[in-house]
């Protein structure tokens, strides 16, 4: 009797296996492997079957010798996404965005559609999760009505697939990725399998066609895109929603982009509207009447933008095992900073709780707000509040020096712009500038301008 052929899958990654294995020898995590069934295994060998290559093959060129592509953009009718793709829509482009549930992912993109089909630009949205009533509900408050926006409630492939050769989009969006299947793959939709081929089908089509597709997917509980890792390397860019679904604020941050750089933020508002671009920077971070003891301004650079920013910091007595929390911060660098100041200016806090939080929902990604956090750690310690006109950036080093940030000369523009007079830094400007700096290379400085 025959032995029954067994393989085992990786459902984050999509790494195979003739036998089960707890741990993910590709990408390391526990319990992932699935055993796929008969039908799975000979639909896998049929694909390998029809890969071979069969007819002649393209032969390598030297570099020197290829053309590059002239890509032309076309703008989305948002200011923020043209900012985070890098000057606008890449026709050909695959493109996925993910975030939390409610934060915004289909607002945006019906928005986009709406504003590229008032541009005489024919739009597809495709939805498997709404029905084209729901959406019309959501499109009369966004104006997002127009003849040249053609929705289709569908999650067959096929006949998706085949209203997209039937007609001639210009853009289109896939609502979400997971709720799509093939009828060609013997597994449920969102599985590894259907993932990995939609997309790939979908891949195909952006690039022959030259359509640039938007693909919404969803995410797990630690925030990345549910589904194979191999999703985010077959598209082109991938964007993330950020932000508290509390709040009005949104940023989409990009963590890929082939035709661009990934270090540009975009900005956004929820109202009434639906998602609009942020009209102005100036103040959304930080109270602009008075600052609190425990609360200090700095400036961080999201990409190319400097934004003004307020830390916050609550210092208390701990009653049993003090706690360290920080949210939009790193909390490890936190305890760096909380153990340097016990060392550097004897602080006994190690008997107090220490919370940071940073306004606005943002998170810091750069270590040149580490100063702003030790001044608004000794602001709540003292009990004493820091000038509405003073901001504070350096980053702190293990030994207490406190280092040159990048972009100085553009934070003290912005902070000249929105009013600011005072700046505590680590080294003096190389251009001359009407804010008063204070310099402070070492954490103990610090104390001086409290």
């Amino acid at each position: 009797m025959a032995k029954k052929k067994t393989l085992f899958e990786c459902q984050a990654c999509g790494f195979q296996s003739p036998r089960w294995i707890g741990k993910c020898t590709a990408c390391n995590q526990w319990d992932t492997m699935i055993e796929l069934s008969t039908d799975q295994i000979k639909f896998l060998q049929e694909v390998s079957k029809n890969n071979k290559i069969t007819g002649p093959q393209n032969k390598a060129k030297p570099i020197t010798q290829i053309e590059e592509d002239n890509i032309v953009r076309f703008f989305s009718g948002s200011k923020e996404l043209d900012l985070v793709l890098g000057g606008g829509i890449v026709p050909g482009s695959l493109t996925l965005i993910g975030g939390s549930p409610g934060i915004g992912k289909s607002t945006l993109l019906l928005k986009i559609a709406g504003n590229l089909a008032k541009e005489n630009k024919k739009v597809l949205y495709v939805s498997g999760e709404e029905s084209a009533g729901q959406i019309k509900l959501r499109a009369n408050r966004l104006s997002a009505n127009h003849e040249n926006l053609f929705l289709l409630p569908e999650i067959n492939l096929a006949s998706v697939l085949s209203e997209i050769s039937n007609e001639h989009y210009a853009f289109i969006v896939i609502d979400s990725i997971q709720t799509l299947y093939s009828d060609d793959i013997p597994s449920a939709p969102g599985s590894v399998t259907q993932v990995r081929t939609i997309t790939f089908e979908l891949m195909r089509i952006a690039k022959s066609l030259h359509i640039p597709i938007f693909i919404i997917g969803h995410i797990t509980k630690d925030g990345s895109i549910a589904g194979p890792r191999v999703l985010e390397h077959m598209v082109d860019t991938v964007l993330y929603f950020e932000g508290d679904s509390n709040s009005e604020l949104r940023l989409l941050r990009g963590f890929k982009n082939r035709f661009g750089s990934t270090n540009e933020v975009g900005i956004f508002e929820m109202n009434k509207e639906g998602l609009s671009d942020a009209k102005s920077m100036a103040g959304m971070f930080f109270s602009k009447k008075k600052l609190h003891s425990g609360s200090a301004l700095t400036i961080i650079m999201e990409g190319s933008r400097p934004i003004v920013i307020e830390v916050q910091a609550l210092v208390s007595e701990a009653y049993g095992h003090p706690k360290r929390s920080s949210t939009g911060f790193d909390n490890n660098r936190l305890t760096m900073l909380l153990a340097l100041l016990e060392k550097k200016l004897d602080l006994p806090l190690g008997t107090y709780d220490v919370f940071v939080n940073i306004s606005g929902g943002i998170k810091i990604n750069e270590p040149s707000a580490d100063l702003a956090i030790i001044a608004a750690i000794l602001s709540s310690y003292r009990n004493r509040e820091l000038s509405m006109e003073t901001l504070f950036f350096g980053e702190v080093s293990l030994t207490g020096e406190i280092r040159e940030v990048p972009g100085l000369s553009q934070r003290l523009k912005e902070m000249q712009t929105q009013g600011f007079k005072k700046a505590v830094i680590p080294n003096k400007p190389l251009e001359e500038t009407p804010i008063k700096c204070f310099i402070a290379d070492e954490v103990s400085k610090i104390v001086d301008w409290m």
